[in-house]
């Protein structure tokens, strides 16, 4: 059913900072692109929220009917350190650090990424293109930027003349800079001088001779620059210009501004049409950071194993705490938030599981219609999931009150109402009982299990005792104890 066409959504577009009503390019369909994780570690949690909120955006859309491709990137080359353009690629470093193979750090936390998603009941992309398997992509899209005078190849290397693109287009669109500040801020680096200006910024890099991740190209043997990927898959699989683009706040600049400005200089049209960026995740009043201690993992808030939280929380429980905010709002990641979001979200599953067993009545002495409204007025106004929530406890009042027959309603509102709060709690919202992830939980986690055995037996196989006793061991330290035996591996918990 094409419920879209009873909606008027509006978007928040960081492009104009105002609320758009949203038009997509074409009827019926909607084209959408997040930015992705690089993978060279354990997916962070404010990477989760910012994943959560456009898993529920997807949900929302498909459940109006709009056919979604959905396509969300894995970053497995071209990411260097301090998003720069010098420096070490931030997968290779890691793979140095531990002596195997690149693509032993990709496969290790592309399986994590998935693995912490599947936990969190997020829907799979339509597509997740990789950089890596975008080589060619890449280097035809540089091609063109040159051909039209805005890359420019020295040493090997291509960079994109920011200068050049800035007389004609206007770099800083989409972030509200302006490049004569740019370069008042900026000082000459070491490793910048072949640049013609230090705002430029490489769309192919020459590797050094120690450098693994490289691929032949007409300038040298190298590898992309981290922003073009994006440009390349994104239009190869939703067009030349496509609706929608989201990322973290923290892709703003430079990475989508570098989008823009590749996706004019190569096609001459801006890329997209709404730019969505989801906010920041803190932690305790502070910014998550490693450096500082003040950082959990979604494994150590799952599993209670830290020293932040006062217990373990479930993914639903998680997931409702996040939906509780607006994906444009900071989020304060608090134990007593937490706690709260627990009390609240086994409320609202109690009360769930209530209206199953309501009987109907002759009257409805609660306008069912009028709610429902206001549900969707609240996800149609830039997916207002705190409103939304807000609403459904509205039900769960009602729901109170229908047990001890204080109110009523006829079947026809009792089944619409039923209906609805599932729609809205599990297929937008994403929540579940404790017994569907449970249920769920188990299976994926037999899955995963069996999968880096297989990925261990192949180690083996290969004589790569490292990595073989690296599954082993962290597997035993999660509690999943590896049992070797003639007729293979098996495991218990």
């Amino acid at each position: 059913m094409q419920l879209y066409k009873q909606h008027n959504i509006k978007i928040y577009n960081s492009l104009t900072g105002e609320k758009e009503l949203f038009t997509p390019i074409n009827k019926d369909y909607i084209g959408m692109y997040v930015c992705g994780p690089t993978v060279y570690s354990n997916v962070h949690l404010g990477n989760v929220r910012t994943f959560m909120s456009f898993d529920m955006i997807f949900r929302y859309f498909k459940h109006l009917g709009y056919k979604v491709r959905y396509v969300r990137n894995i970053t497995d080359a071209g990411h260097l350190e301090n998003d720069a353009d010098v420096g070490e690629d931030k997968i290779t470093k890691k793979a140095r650090l531990e002596e195997i193979e690149p693509m032993e750090i990709v496969q290790r936390y592309t399986v994590d990424f998935h693995n912490i998603l599947n936990i969190f009941n997020f829907l799979p992309p339509s597509i997740e293109p990789t950089a890596t398997g975008h080589i060619i992509e890449q280097i035809e899209l540089i091609k063109t930027i040159i051909k039209n005078g805005f890359g420019y190849e020295i040493n090997g290397s291509v960079y994109f003349d920011v200068h050049k693109y800035n007389e004609t287009n206007n770099y800083g669109i989409l972030s509200k800079r302006k490049l004569e500040d740019l370069i008042h801020n900026t000082r000459e680096l070491d490793g910048q001088s072949d640049k013609r200006n230090p705002q430029d910024f490489a769309l192919w890099k020459k590797a050094e001779p120690t450098h693994i991740m490289r691929w032949p190209s007409p300038w040298s043997d190298g590898f992309p620059g981290w922003h073009l990927e994006c440009t390349a898959m994104s239009t190869k699989y939703l067009g030349e210009q496509f609706d929608i683009h989201g990322g973290g706040m923290d892709l703003k600049f430079p990475h989508h501004e570098c989008e823009i400005a590749q996706n004019q200089a190569a096609i001459g049209k801006a890329p997209v049409n709404y730019w969505m960026h989801a906010n920041m995740l803190e932690l305790n009043g502070a910014r998550m950071s490693k450096s500082t201690g003040n950082i959990i993992n979604p494994n150590e808030l799952l599993s209670g194993k830290n020293e932040i939280m006062s217990q373990a929380f479930s993914p639903s429980v998680i997931r409702f705490f996040m939906m509780q905010s607006s994906y444009r709002s900071v989020l304060d990641l608090t134990n007593d938030g937490l706690l709260a979001s627990d009390k609240g979200f086994n409320r609202l599953m109690e009360a769930v599981k209530l209206v199953a067993d309501i009987s109907a009545s002759n009257t409805s002495t609660f306008n069912v219609q009028e709610w429902i409204q206001k549900c969707y007025d609240a996800m149609n106004d830039d997916f207002n999931t705190p409103i939304l929530i807000a609403h459904l406890f509205e039900a769960v009042k009602v729901i109170n009150g229908l047990k001890e027959e204080k109110s009523s309603l006829t079947l026809e509102d009792l089944t619409l109402f039923k209906q609805t709060i599932n729609v809205f709690v599990f297929d937008i919202l994403g929540l579940q009982t404790e017994t569907q992830s449970n249920e769920k939980g188990a299976s994926k986690l037999n899955g995963t299990v069996e999968l880096l055995i297989q990925l261990r037996h192949e180690a083996r196989a290969n004589k790569n005792w490292a990595l073989s006793d690296q599954i082993r061991d962290q597997l035993l330290e999660l509690g999943i104890k590896l049992n070797d035996g003639k007729d293979g591996t098996t495991f218990n918990l």
